[in-house]
């Protein structure tokens, strides 16, 4: 009777649950947008948004106009993309390698990213053919390659893919510190480094149309394989036994997060802590199965990297931080609460 009655519970608070957080992404958005050197009322944003969608005639200015739609606007979808694809990613991680430490950053993308990244803006391979962002995400393709392939050869066990990351990422941390220290200019430097941080300064609309439908598109496929997430939360022998094409998965799902993390990280930057927090903050809301999972840890990923930009904004009057500072701040006591609390019902 207990258990029924839970279930019921369950089925009507998750869809208001998801609901409301539907609701606090549109308005964290919506704050994103008005909130700034320049105040813009909210109003003034519908207007906005409103010329430019639909073709309306309200009268506004040409900066409260430029602000909102060229700036601000594409700055927060590309925040919400980014949050909700690097959520995704940790919860199919931790899923697939058994670890709740794993996150996108353990593949050693992010570090490749940043080699690459390097590579075009101060070695100047490519220049005037790859931009900042497609040096990325060739980088991070490279990264996930090399650590695929040590993981194939040391046996592809989870605890070893996470060791060939970690190796994976000092190789590249180290190529992207000598080719730094030996051939950037002082301005060189900085850009790197507030890059390596994490940026959103430069995003705009093509970024939009990169990084939002990636985003979807590992929505779908993760939903499409969740109950595959929950078979191998009990290992690869358990999911084998329960039908799981074991290997076929592996690689869909791993490619999948690959595809992800590598194109936020060409567009924003390394930005950490989200992929490792989120999924263990909406595991806590909803519980581990990865149809309700998923979803709420794309939303709450979505939510807190809008909200961390806005910090990012206003923290410091007149200056900007970048993003990857701000979720460090609050992602590192989060993680440590998560971790604590972990402990206490063990």
């Amino acid at each position: 009777m207990t258990q029924t009655v839970s279930r019921q519970t369950h089925g009507w608070a998750l869809p208001v649950l998801t609901l409301l957080a539907v609701v606090l992404l549109v308005f964290v958005v919506s704050l994103a947008v008005s909130i700034g050197e320049i105040s813009i009322p909210i109003e003034t944003t519908v207007k906005a948004v409103s010329n430019r969608l639909f073709g309306t005639t309200f009268e506004l200015s040409r900066i409260h106009q430029g602000i909102v739609w060229d700036y601000r606007l594409s700055r927060a979808l590309v925040a919400a993309s980014s949050g909700a694809a690097l959520a995704l990613c940790g919860v199919i991680l931790q899923a697939l390698l058994r670890n709740p430490l794993a996150e996108p950053y353990v593949l050693g993308i992010s570090a490749g990213a940043s080699t690459g990244a390097v590579a075009v803006m101060i070695l100047g391979f490519g220049y005037g053919v790859l931009t900042l962002s497609t040096g990325a995400f060739i980088g991070a393709v490279i990264a996930f390659l090399l650590v695929g392939l040590l993981a194939a050869g040391a046996g592809g066990s989870g605890e070893r893919i996470i060791l060939c990351g970690v190796a994976g990422s000092q190789l590249f941390n180290a190529l992207t510190s000598y080719i730094v220290t030996t051939s950037a200019n002082a301005e060189q430097a900085r850009g790197v480094m507030f890059w390596l941080l994490g940026s959103m300064s430069g995003v705009r609309w093509p970024d939009v149309w990169l990084a939002a439908p990636i985003a979807i598109v590992g929505v779908v496929i993760s939903m499409f394989y969740a109950r595959a997430l929950d078979a191998f939360i009990f290992g690869t022998d358990a999911a084998a036994t329960l039908g799981i094409a074991v290997r076929r998965v592996q690689i869909v799902l791993l490619g999948v997060t690959a595809l992800m993390t590598a194109t936020m990280v060409s567009i924003v930057g390394s930005v950490g802590f989200v992929g490792l927090v989120i999924p263990h903050a909406a595991r806590f809301i909803v519980g581990p199965k990865h149809d309700r999972l998923l979803p709420t840890a794309a939303l709450a990923g979505a939510i807190f990297m809008v909200a961390a930009d806005i910090v990012s904004r206003i923290i410091i009057p007149q200056q900007i931080l970048p993003i990857g500072v701000v979720t460090a701040l609050f992602g590192a006591p989060a993680f440590a609460v998560i971790l604590y609390r972990a402990r206490r019902t063990a």
